[in-house]
Protein backbone atom coordinates (compact mmCIF):
# COMPACT_ATOMS: atom_id res chain seq x y z
CA UNK A 1 0.00 0.00 0.00
CA UNK A 2 1.42 3.34 -1.08
CA UNK A 3 1.71 5.96 1.63
CA UNK A 4 2.92 9.53 1.49
CA UNK A 5 3.41 11.17 4.86
CA UNK A 6 4.04 14.90 5.10
CA UNK A 7 5.66 16.63 8.05
CA UNK A 8 7.16 19.97 8.92
CA UNK A 9 4.12 22.21 8.82
CA UNK A 10 3.29 24.67 11.55
CA UNK A 11 2.76 28.28 12.51
CA UNK A 12 5.34 30.85 11.43
CA UNK A 13 5.49 34.61 11.21
CA UNK A 14 5.58 36.36 7.87
CA UNK A 15 9.11 36.37 6.51
CA UNK A 16 9.94 33.12 8.22
CA UNK A 17 10.83 29.71 6.82
CA UNK A 18 9.59 26.16 7.00
CA UNK A 19 10.81 22.93 5.47
CA UNK A 20 8.25 20.32 4.55
CA UNK A 21 9.16 16.67 4.12
CA UNK A 22 7.28 13.89 2.39
CA UNK A 23 8.31 10.31 3.13
CA UNK A 24 7.02 7.67 0.74
CA UNK A 25 6.52 4.00 1.42
CA UNK A 26 4.98 1.09 -0.41
CA UNK A 27 6.51 2.14 -3.70
CA UNK A 28 9.83 3.49 -4.83
CA UNK A 29 9.12 6.91 -6.31
CA UNK A 30 12.60 7.49 -7.63
CA UNK A 31 11.32 6.96 -11.18
CA UNK A 32 8.28 9.23 -10.81
CA UNK A 33 7.76 12.97 -10.77
CA UNK A 34 6.73 14.35 -7.38
CA UNK A 35 4.81 17.46 -6.52
CA UNK A 36 3.65 19.70 -3.71
CA UNK A 37 0.14 21.09 -3.84
CA UNK A 38 -1.70 23.39 -1.47
CA UNK A 39 -5.29 24.24 -0.75
CA UNK A 40 -6.40 27.29 1.19
CA UNK A 41 -9.91 27.57 2.67
CA UNK A 42 -12.42 28.38 -0.01
CA UNK A 43 -9.89 28.01 -2.81
CA UNK A 44 -9.07 25.32 -5.31
CA UNK A 45 -6.09 23.07 -4.89
CA UNK A 46 -3.07 24.38 -6.77
CA UNK A 47 0.24 22.91 -7.78
CA UNK A 48 3.01 24.78 -6.00
CA UNK A 49 6.15 22.94 -7.07
CA UNK A 50 7.16 19.76 -8.83
CA UNK A 51 10.35 17.87 -9.54
CA UNK A 52 11.24 15.36 -12.21
CA UNK A 53 12.20 11.81 -11.37
CA UNK A 54 15.91 12.53 -11.82
CA UNK A 55 15.67 15.95 -10.14
CA UNK A 56 16.97 17.58 -13.29
CA UNK A 57 13.84 19.64 -13.87
CA UNK A 58 11.60 21.61 -11.57
CA UNK A 59 8.37 23.55 -11.85
CA UNK A 60 7.18 26.38 -9.61
CA UNK A 61 3.97 28.35 -9.53
CA UNK A 62 4.55 32.04 -10.19
CA UNK A 63 3.39 32.86 -6.69
CA UNK A 64 6.29 30.98 -5.07
CA UNK A 65 9.13 31.39 -7.55
CA UNK A 66 12.28 32.59 -5.87
CA UNK A 67 10.95 31.71 -2.40
CA UNK A 68 10.29 27.96 -2.48
CA UNK A 69 12.67 25.17 -3.45
CA UNK A 70 11.71 21.57 -4.13
CA UNK A 71 14.25 18.78 -3.84
CA UNK A 72 14.32 15.03 -3.49
CA UNK A 73 16.49 12.32 -2.01
CA UNK A 74 15.70 9.19 -3.97
CA UNK A 75 17.82 7.05 -1.66
CA UNK A 76 15.45 8.03 1.16
CA UNK A 77 12.31 8.04 -1.02
CA UNK A 78 11.69 11.54 0.33
CA UNK A 79 10.76 14.88 -1.20
CA UNK A 80 11.27 18.26 0.43
CA UNK A 81 9.85 21.74 0.06
CA UNK A 82 11.94 24.55 1.49
CA UNK A 83 9.75 27.61 1.97
CA UNK A 84 11.41 30.96 2.63
CA UNK A 85 10.07 34.50 2.92
CA UNK A 86 6.67 33.13 3.79
CA UNK A 87 3.62 35.34 3.35
CA UNK A 88 0.17 35.14 4.95
CA UNK A 89 -1.20 34.14 1.54
CA UNK A 90 0.91 30.98 1.73
CA UNK A 91 -1.37 29.74 4.50
CA UNK A 92 -2.89 26.45 3.36
CA UNK A 93 -2.84 22.71 3.77
CA UNK A 94 0.13 21.39 1.81
CA UNK A 95 -0.07 18.01 0.13
CA UNK A 96 2.64 15.82 -1.28
CA UNK A 97 1.80 13.90 -4.43
CA UNK A 98 3.40 11.11 -6.43
CA UNK A 99 3.30 10.86 -10.18
CA UNK A 100 1.14 8.47 -12.13
CA UNK A 101 3.65 7.44 -14.81
CA UNK A 102 7.31 6.52 -14.41
CA UNK A 103 9.85 8.68 -16.21
CA UNK A 104 7.17 11.17 -17.15
CA UNK A 105 8.47 14.57 -18.19
CA UNK A 106 5.16 16.29 -17.47
CA UNK A 107 5.37 18.28 -14.26
CA UNK A 108 2.76 21.03 -14.33
CA UNK A 109 -0.36 19.03 -15.17
CA UNK A 110 -2.36 18.06 -12.07
CA UNK A 111 -3.69 14.95 -13.79
CA UNK A 112 -0.14 13.60 -13.82
CA UNK A 113 -0.33 13.03 -10.07
CA UNK A 114 -2.07 10.05 -8.54
CA UNK A 115 -0.87 9.37 -5.00
CA UNK A 116 -1.61 11.79 -2.17
CA UNK A 117 -0.56 12.37 1.39
CA UNK A 118 -2.88 13.47 4.18
CA UNK A 119 -1.59 17.03 4.17
CA UNK A 120 0.17 19.28 6.64
CA UNK A 121 -1.09 22.67 7.77
CA UNK A 122 1.05 25.74 7.17
CA UNK A 123 -0.12 28.95 8.81
CA UNK A 124 1.69 32.23 8.26
CA UNK A 125 0.77 35.07 10.58
CA UNK A 126 1.13 38.71 9.62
Amino acid sequence: QVQLVESGGGLVQAGGSLRLSCAASGRTFSSYPMGWFRQAPGKERELVAAISWGAGRTYYADSVKGRFTISRDNAKNTVYLQMNSLKPEDTAVYYCSGGRRPYSSTLSYEGEYHYWGQGTQVTVSS
